[in-house]
C-alpha cells in the first residue's frame, strides 16, 4: 500500500472515490439530500482542484499495488499538529487493515506531528470504532452549520503520540 501525494491532476480520481464512497455509506447516516449537498460542496472539481493548489490540504491517494482505493486530506498547523479532513477507503476495501496501514504511512510522512484532531459525525459508527482501534479519544462534541440548513453533528476526536 501506498501514499500518493496528489496534484491537481488527481482531482478526478479523488472525486469519483468520494463519489463512490459517500454514496454507499453516507445516505443511511445524512440522508440523500445532505449527501447531495455536501458532495457538491466539497468533491466538486474545481474545489478540490484549488484546494489542492492552495495546498493547505496535504492530499494523498491511497493506492493498494494496482488501483487508488481511498484518499487522505491532511493539515499540518503552525502549533505542529494535524488535522485529518478527509479520510476514506472504498467500502469493498474496509476491514482489511488497510485503514489502519493507511493511518500508519500518514504518521509516518509525518513524524514529528505528535497530536492528530479529526471531526467525524457522531452516527458514524464504524468510522468512530476505526479511530478508536487507532488511538483517537472523543474530544468535543460540536455542531457546525454548513448552510443551506444542513448541520455537521461531529465528535472532534484527537490522538496522541
Amino acid at each position: 500500500m501506498y501514499l500518493i501525494p496528489a496534484t491537481t491532476s488527481d482531482a478526478p480520481v479523488i472525486h469519483d472515490l468520494a463519489e463512490r464512497i459517500w454514496w454507499k455509506h453516507y445516505p443511511a447516516i445524512i440522508g440523500e439530500e445532505q449527501v447531495r449537498y455536501m458532495l457538491a460542496r466539497m468533491y466538486a472539481l474545481p474545489t478540490l482542484e484549488k484546494q489542492i493548489s492552495e495546498g493547505l490540504q496535504q492530499f494523498f491517494i491511497v493506492k493498494n499495488e494496482t488501483h487508488p482505493i481511498g484518499f487522505i486530506a491532511f493539515e499540518l498547523k503552525e502549533d505542529g499538529t494535524g488535522f485529518i479532513h478527509k479520510f476514506y477507503i472504498l467500502n469493498t476495501q474496509q476491514r482489511k487493515g488497510l485503514g489502519a496501514e493507511a493511518f500508519r504511512l500518514l504518521k509516518q510522512a509525518f513524524p514529528d506531528v505528535t497530536c492528530i484532531r479529526l471531526q467525524v459525525n457522531r452516527q458514524n459508527y464504524q468510522a468512530i470504532n476505526f479511530y478508536f482501534k487507532m488511538g483517537f479519544v472523543i474530544e468535543l462534541v460540536a455542531d457546525f452549520d454548513i448552510g443551506d440548513g444542513y448541520f455537521m453533528n461531529d465528535f472532534i476526536m484527537r490522538w496522541m503520540k
